[in-house]
């Protein structure tokens, strides 16, 4: 690719990608509200509203490829999540569509599917079960890119990333991690693909157990290395097995299937 777009480059998976994926394209355009931090020699930095439609507009020209990571990352206000997530999403859509049609991999999030229990093993195909606005905010962004991709062909690899950080922090997050490299190495996958389509993909390493059945899109040729396993003696000493009648150890979504509707921001989102 001669430029590829990421968003939200300044949060944590975006900072992380940079580091990463700076080889898939001779120009990495790098686009956040918050500060890049340090600029690499093939980054191009644009600070970008994502519902600003004239900027987005611009930031999407001249791109081959965009990586979205933009948009309110946990659960929040409705205001603050309509802003980002759904008129933000609408508004790179709408910029993609009038530039060539750059494929994307969008970043979904596994509270689409947070009310099931966990000790259900789901398929991509299974109805949505949002654990909150946020993850409401989720299923409408998979929704949006299907419609593009039906009616006018717009490729996008949809990922329901799981908790994606440099290493799990909690027993929960021992089936759903998702480490830096597995990312960046679906992310290749979906750039270099052939055929890519419009798939849902699980967002997650090779973890044990497994809630998650990521057949439909093993055509894509991606396989996670990873493990969190490595981490569960740690993660069960401390912070510990959550009690089993708790969100943690019940719900996929965990913690946020107890967050209220909230009016305000919350101080400390749950994670």
């Amino acid at each position: 690719m001669k430029r590829l777009l990421i968003t939200g480059a300044a949060g944590n998976m975006g900072m992380a990608m940079r580091q990463r994926l700076g080889h898939l394209a001779e120009i990495i355009r790098v686009s956040d509200i918050a500060p890049l931090g340090n600029i690499a020699v093939n980054e191009e930095p644009f600070t970008c509203d994502l519902a600003d439609a004239d900027t987005v507009m611009r930031l999407v020209e001249g791109c081959d490829g965009i990586l979205h990571f933009g948009g309110i990352p946990s659960e929040n206000t409705f205001a603050s999540i309509l802003n980002s997530n759904i008129r933000g999403l609408h508004n790179l859509y709408e910029a993609a569509r009038r530039h060539g049609k750059p494929r994307i991999l969008l970043a979904s999030s596994n509270h689409t599917v947070g009310f099931y229990r966990q000790d259900q093993f789901i398929s991509v195909d299974k109805p949505t079960k949002p654990d909150g606005l946020y993850g409401v905010s989720k299923c409408f962004g998979e929704g949006l890119a299907r419609m593009y991709f039906h009616k006018l062909g717009q490729e996008t690899a949809i990922v329901r990333v799981g908790a994606c950080w440099p290493k799990p922090t909690t027993v929960r997050m021992l089936s759903i991690w998702l480490s830096f490299d597995d990312m960046a190495s679906l992310a290749e996958r979906v750039f270099k693909a052939p055929h890519l389509g419009c798939p849902t993909i699980w967002g997650v390493s090779n973890n044990q157990p497994k809630w998650w059945d990521n057949s439909a899109s093993a055509y894509l040729g991606w396989i996670p290395r990873d493990s969190a396993e490595v981490y569960r003696a740690e993660l069960e000493r401390d912070p510990g097995i959550p009690a089993k009648d708790s969100s943690q150890a019940m719900w996929q979504g965990g913690g946020f299937v107890d967050d209220p509707i909230y009016t305000e921001p919350p101080r400390s989102p749950n994670r």
